[in-house]
C-alpha cells in the first residue's frame, strides 16, 4: 500500500512538473517579442554601426588594391570580438548580435581562405547569408524599437 501510494504521489508531482513547464514554454513562444531601449542596446547599435563601417571600408580597400587579404581578415577578427562583447537588452538585438558575430566570423574566415589561394565561397556564402538573416530580424524589430527610441536604420 505505502509503494502505491508513493508511486500515486509520484505521479501527481510529475503531471504538475509537466503541466507548469507546458503551459510556461506556451507562453513565452506565442506571445509577442517585448522590445526594450536600454543603454546597453544604443551601445551596441552603435558599435555594430562602426564595425560594420570599419570592415566594409578595409574591404574596399583591399578591392582597390590598398589592402591585402590578411589586413581584412584581421580586421574582420576585431569586429567580431568588439560586437561580441557587446550585451544588448533587446531580443532582437541579442540575436543580431550573435547574426553580426558569425558574419564577422565567416567573412575572416573567407579572406584568411583566399589570401592562401583557397575557395572562399562557402564563407562568403554563409557570411551574406548570416549577413541576410540580421537584415531580417532589424527589419522586423525596427518599428518597435523606433518607439522607444532605438534607432536601427544604419544597420539596415
Amino acid at each position: 500500500m505505502r509503494r502505491i501510494a508513493l508511486y500515486g504521489v509520484g505521479l501527481l508531482l510529475a503531471s504538475i512538473l509537466a503541466l507548469t513547464y507546458a503551459t510556461t514554454s506556451r507562453a513565452k513562444a506565442g506571445g509577442p517579442v517585448q522590445h526594450t531601449c536600454s543603454v546597453t542596446d544604443h551601445a551596441f547599435i552603435e558599435t555594430a554601426k562602426t564595425n560594420m563601417a570599419a570592415v566594409e571600408l578595409w574591404g574596399q580597400q583591399y578591392i582597390d588594391g590598398d589592402a591585402d587579404p590578411g589586413d581584412v581578415a584581421a580586421e574582420s577578427a576585431r569586429a567580431a570580438k568588439i560586437v561580441g562583447a557587446t550585451a544588448p537588452t533587446d531580443p532582437s538585438l541579442a540575436q543580431t548580435r550573435k547574426l553580426l558575430v558569425g558574419m564577422f566570423t565567416e567573412y575572416r574566415e573567407a579572406m584568411e581562405q583566399h589570401a592562401k589561394h583557397r575557395d572562399a565561397g562557402d564563407h562568403i556564402f554563409h557570411a551574406y547569408g548570416l549577413a541576410n538573416f540580421a537584415h531580417n530580424v532589424l527589419e522586423k524589430a525596427e518599428p518597435a524599437l523606433a518607439r522607444r527610441g532605438c534607432e536601427v536604420a544604419p544597420l539596415l
